[in-house]
């Protein structure tokens, strides 16, 4: 096996801890994620950075809290709704392995910015080919507000066909041109689906229809839209064993934040969904495979988040570690060993608009098993003991002490660290 291995993330969107068939979702078959986590790793404790998608997708991107990046919340497509300006002097993933001799590649969506500035193209990625906004108003067109926001590269384009089988081609695409290669490459497959709308190819709503007569049609429509995405990732591991880059590839798979359940997501006996800071909100079924290198069918509870995947590929790649990121590498507890310091502090930030939040945030912090949280701006802090109440029914906030202020402590510092990252392009309207 070469020192150095290709390194793929495939992520999806909105995708609940619950809702796969290794975490016992219920009317739905997920056997190529499973597939992953069959033959590697399964992480029982993986988080999101955030509630919704943009903070992650910085988070992921840069290894560092996303609202020190400028991404507390949601980068969208009217100024007046948007609550995010990616620093163009973060340091990203695909930078760092680009300067280490990867080919680096971004398939699918971004959500990351629309400016010229923040293209895929710019910020390390030698190819794009995807799509920049945030979610499009349907699959098939690919539209969002009316805007065409589908690239290949710096060029528009209009393919014809459900972005998640797009999305897919492209991948299979890049990889099959990456065999005999000898740099090694970094790919971020990067799904929209299941995110909302929900709007599975109607043939595989009749397939969980007639398999799951017992569920919902709410249920069913977003079952099939998992499965379909779940079957296209089959496609995509199948390339990379035929074109033999699968003996040395990492392959990771994740979500941006938890499912959205009024639209038939399933987070487990988690609270919670899409938009909360419970642990449905946060917590995301995540798992990793690496031939010779992860061991097979093993289940960890080690700790991460999605900033730690900056460093741990880094780690894997031989490749410099940005300074100044608050990630950690997992590469050694991915292997079945103990890491040298396991994560121990968690934070996770939403700034929004509407009546919810008008403007604010929503946070929380952890730190080991317990956990600080303020679902909305206006409502009060919660606390609870992961360890003896991981579903969080009992608040602990009332009690206050020792504790509370402690997390209450690191509230008010990690707010105030945010503070000198400008996260609106321009103020004027």
């Amino acid at each position: 096996m070469s020192a150095r291995p290709n390194l793929l993330i495939i992520l999806a969107d909105d995708h609940g801890y619950g809702d796969i068939s290794a975490h016992d979702g219920p009317h739905l078959q997920t056997p190529h994620i499973d597939r992953i986590a069959e033959n590697g790793v399964r992480l029982t404790q993986f988080y999101a950075n955030s509630s919704v998608c943009s903070p992650s997708r910085a988070a992921l991107m840069t290894g560092r809290y996303p609202d020190r990046v400028g991404v507390p919340g949601v980068i969208r497509t009217h100024p007046e709704n948007n609550w995010g300006y990616f620093d163009t002097n973060a340091v990203t993933l695909p930078d760092a392995l680009h300067s280490a001799g990867y080919d680096t590649a971004h398939v699918g969506k971004w959500h990351l910015g629309l400016n010229p500035e923040n293209h895929p193209c710019r910020r390390g990625f030698l190819r794009f080919k995807g799509f920049l906004g945030d979610m499009m108003d349907d699959y098939y067109t690919h539209l969002r507000h009316g805007n065409n926001y589908m690239r290949d590269n710096l060029e528009t384009i209009d393919p014809n066909g459900h972005a998640t089988d797009l999305f897919t081609d492209w991948a299979v695409e890049y990889l099959r041109g990456r065999q005999g290669a000898k740099d090694p490459f970094f790919l971020y497959l990067a799904y929209n689906a299941p995110h909302t709308p929900i709007q599975p190819p109607e043939e595989w709503v009749e397939r969980v229809r007639e398999r799951e007569p017992e569920a919902s049609e709410k249920r069913v429509r977003y079952a099939a839209l998992v499965e379909h995405m779940d079957d296209r990732i089959g496609r995509v591991l199948d390339v990379l064993k035929e074109t033999g880059l699968a003996d040395n590839t990492l392959v990771v798979y994740t979500s941006d934040n938890g499912g959205q359940t009024n639209v038939g997501a399933d987070n487990g006996p988690l609270r919670g969904g899409k938009g909360d800071m419970y642990e449905g909100g946060v917590r995301v079924p995540t798992c990793a495979m690496w031939p010779d290198a992860i061991p097979s069918g093993w289940v960890s509870d080690a700790p991460g988040m999605l900033i730690d995947l900056l460093p741990t590929f880094c780690d894997a790649a031989q490749a410099g570690i940005p300074d100044n990121i608050e990630g950690r590498p997992m590469l050694s507890a991915l292997k079945g060993g103990t890491e040298d310091e396991p994560r121990q502090e968690f934070h996770y930030v939403r700034r929004e608009g509407d009546g919810r939040f008008r403007g604010n945030c929503q946070r929380a912090v952890r730190q080991g098993s317990m956990k600080l949280l303020q679902n909305s701006p206006f409502e009060p802090l919660q606390m609870y003991d992961l360890s003896a109440d991981p579903y969080e029914t009992d608040d602990l906030a009332p009690n206050g002490g020792a504790r509370f202020n402690e997390l209450g402590k690191m509230f008010q510092v990690e707010t105030q660290r945010a503070g000198g990252a400008a996260w609106q392009a321009s103020v004027d309207r």
